[in-house]
């Protein structure tokens, strides 16, 4: 008998007089948006992407076709999504209704950055709670399975009728800290959480660095977005190496007053550290500024080489978006791979 495919798993079901093989394999597809972190993970996992044809029509409309059979696979679709996000959205769903229809075993939804994870809860009368609305999308066109990384909000984990893997891109991000943090940095290293929202979040960072923890309070103007106002620090930062933790930057805004904060208040240094990068201008210019000395960031949404900037620091999110998959695939733990925090 020959070897069995790395990704293939092969059970015996012994009944009187009966012996029935099955088997499980693992297929990795890719969307448009983010086919570079698609072929890292599949290099990781020692696996090919599934060839999948994407096609856009002139009326704009878009078709997705897999160029080879997925029948009964454990097929796991990575679509990111960085700007268009609308038009990834869509091309998502059109590649879940595929593989629906070509008869997938199961159906994992791998989206590093969750689109419209901000719009998570009511603010005022009449809004929508748009990250519910793309969990029944997902549902709708055929997913059993959905995985992200550092949801906006822990809840959007209970929208989605299915299982939720929660991946943290801490460990990433941390060993990037342990390994290039002088010892003089790791003694006066404070973690700064840039809002109250971020607070549960940036006590972890402080207990894994054995830092101290400093908060600032922001107001923002409901009626205006992407503006906020710093009020106050809470927490020493005068003479520290302040690390600011958060999930996401978008245009910078945030990062930016709060970095100034941090230095008018007598910081010696201010790193952000963030897990997408969303960069919606003019956020490449506005995190130039000089109340920030480094920004770190992970690869789940593409950046173009005309957002990026000298002292941007991206790391690869692939190894562990790859561990991810393996573990459920292969019916392991993936609260393992986070010390039981996920």
């Amino acid at each position: 008998m020959g070897r069995k495919n790395k990704h293939e798993q092969e059970r015996d079901d012994i009944a009187p007089g009966l012996v029935v093989k099955t088997k499980k394999r693992l297929v990795v597809a890719a969307g448009s948006s983010h086919p570079a972190l698609a072929q890292q993970v599949a290099e990781h996992l020692e696996t090919e992407l599934v060839p999948t044809e994407h096609r856009t029509f002139a009326s704009g409309e878009i078709l997705t076709r897999f160029e080879v059979s997925i029948r009964g696979c454990d097929i796991f679709l990575i679509q990111s999504f960085g700007p268009p996000v609308n038009e990834w959205m869509m091309e998502l769903l059109i590649m879940l209704d595929a593989a629906k229809r070509a008869s997938a075993k199961r159906i994992t939804v791998v989206a590093p950055y969750y689109p419209y994870s901000r719009q998570d809860k009511k603010g005022r009368g009449r809004e929508p709670i748009s990250a519910r609305l793309v969990a029944d999308l997902l549902k709708t066109a055929g997913a059993d399975r959905v995985m992200s990384v550092d949801l906006h909000a822990a809840q959007i984990q209970g929208f989605f009728d299915g299982p939720v893997d929660h991946l943290f891109a801490k460990p990433v991000l941390l060993e990037y800290f342990e390994r290039t943090l002088s010892a003089e940095d790791r003694e006066k290293l404070t973690v700064v959480s840039p809002d109250t929202g971020r607070v549960r979040v940036a006590d972890q960072w402080s207990d894994s660095l054995n830092a101290p923890l400093a908060i600032i309070h922001k107001r923002r103007d409901p009626n205006v977005a992407n503006q906020v106002t710093v009020n106050d620090i809470v927490g020493n930062v005068a003479g520290r190496v302040c690390l600011l933790v958060d999930d996401m930057i978008d245009t910078g805004g945030t990062i930016v007053k709060a970095a100034q904060a941090l230095k008018a208040h007598g910081a010696e240094r201010v790193i952000v550290a963030a897990t997408h990068a969303v960069f919606s201008d003019p956020a490449s210019e506005r995190l130039q500024d000089s109340s920030i000395d480094e920004v770190v960031v992970t690869d789940t949404i593409p950046l173009p080489p005309e957002k990026c900037f000298p002292g941007l620091t991206v790391l690869p999110i692939a190894p562990l978006l790859a561990r991810a998959i393996k573990e459920v695939f292969e019916d392991g733990s993936v609260t393992s791979m986070f010390n039981g925090e996920a």
